[in-house]
């Protein structure tokens, strides 16, 4: 159970401060003295009192008392509700890194099969949009049922210079948001917005994305804060880190057709997780993917990090992935729950209070 106003459970701190106030007003209270001709005829007049008696109208108003701070709180709990309107947006690194021959036939063509296979594997009913992302980041394909549009657009995809990981994360919020109002698109400092109130711990909304990247990003805003924008809309963010540790030769027939399209394009031959060109396209281009920093946005997000060095391992990354298990978690406000016992308890002291009261 949790919160949504939890700073209104100081009002909890009344209880104690009402049991302090009624021992004192009980030890302060003196009897009244009253001559009788027989203590034992009044004894058997009067009705047998018992702690019980005396103290449980009280327990139950404190209780009662409690339970409205409770309720003013706003108590919750999330529910998972299963979904058929589940939403997948790949977010898939364009950098020039990606034309890497280690996995064969190369880095970027591996990546287009596995996540064509991974798409033809699910559901008609699942929206799936592709965002690619290098130095800047694009929204290739909004989500679509269209299984052609997708493989089409992931057939379009070419390299550019540089790594901007945070980019990607933002250009999918932004895909999610167009087919889903509840999800507000993404901040940034040429658009400023305002940013949702963080969801309840464990409220997911019924989008993923997943983000595949074979370096460290150098340019665009910091993953970390991408990924606090994709928490803070319930959006879980999957990381996969592609590639070997020795890297491979670049594959001549990967076309930086992005250069000259993103912020401050350069000339030549495009870089990847370095940012600059590359120089000899024989001389291996060794994995530089930052783990920490793709291991942080997952648990930021509520995902994970999976690393692969070869198509194979790709592609089970990409079945191992929760797309049959998305869920939609709907809060649930019980606030109506406390404030029903708390009517039940006061009526209970009130009915007991006046029904056990010692003569006087």
């Amino acid at each position: 159970m949790q919160f949504l106003w939890p700073g209104l459970l100081l009002l909890l701190a009344l209880v104690p401060i009402l049991v302090v106030l009624y021992v004192l007003g009980r030890r302060r209270r003196r009897p009244t003295a009253v001559r009788y001709s027989s203590l034992i005829l009044i004894r058997e007049a009067l009705p047998s009192s018992s702690f019980f008696r005396r103290h449980l109208p009280f327990a139950l108003f404190a209780v009662a008392l409690a339970g409205l701070v409770i309720a003013v709180a706003r108590p919750v709990v999330i529910a998972n509700v299963p979904t058929n309107e589940a939403t997948i947006v790949l977010a898939i690194d364009v950098s020039g890194s990606m034309c890497s021959t280690d996995v064969a036939p190369s880095r970027i063509q591996a990546a287009e099969t596995a996540a064509a296979n991974f798409i033809q594997g699910q559901s008609s009913s699942t929206q799936i949009g592709i965002v690619a992302f290098s130095g800047f980041a694009e929204i290739v394909q909004a989500p679509t049922t269209d299984r052609s549009l997708l493989f089409d657009a992931l057939q379009s995809l070419q390299t550019g210079r540089r790594t901007a990981v945070g980019s990607g994360i933002l250009a999918a919020i932004d895909a999610i948001a167009e087919i889903d109002p509840n999800v507000p698109k993404s901040t940034s400092d040429t658009s400023p917005g305002t940013e949702p109130a963080p969801p309840p711990k464990g409220d997911y909304a019924p989008e993923i994305i997943v983000l595949l990247t074979d370096g460290s990003s150098n340019a665009g805003p910091l993953p970390s804060a991408a990924a606090q924008q994709a928490a803070d809309r319930g959006l879980r963010v999957y990381t996969i880190g592609f590639g070997t540790a020795n890297g491979g030769a670049l594959s001549a027939t990967c076309a930086p057709n992005l250069v000259g399209r993103e912020p401050g394009g350069g000339q030549g031959f495009p870089g990847g997780g370095g940012g600059g060109g590359f120089g000899n396209q024989n001389t291996p281009f060794p994995r530089g993917i930052d783990e920490g920093t793709l291991k942080q946005v997952a648990d930021l997000t509520g995902g994970t990090y999976e690393p692969a060095e070869s198509a194979e391992q790709l592609e089970s990354v990409f079945q191992g992935l929760p797309t049959n298990t998305i869920t939609k978690h709907e809060v649930l406000e019980i606030g109506f729950g406390f404030v029903g016992l708390s009517v039940l308890c006061a009526g209970l002291s009130f009915i007991l209070g006046r029904a056990w009261r010692p003569l006087p």
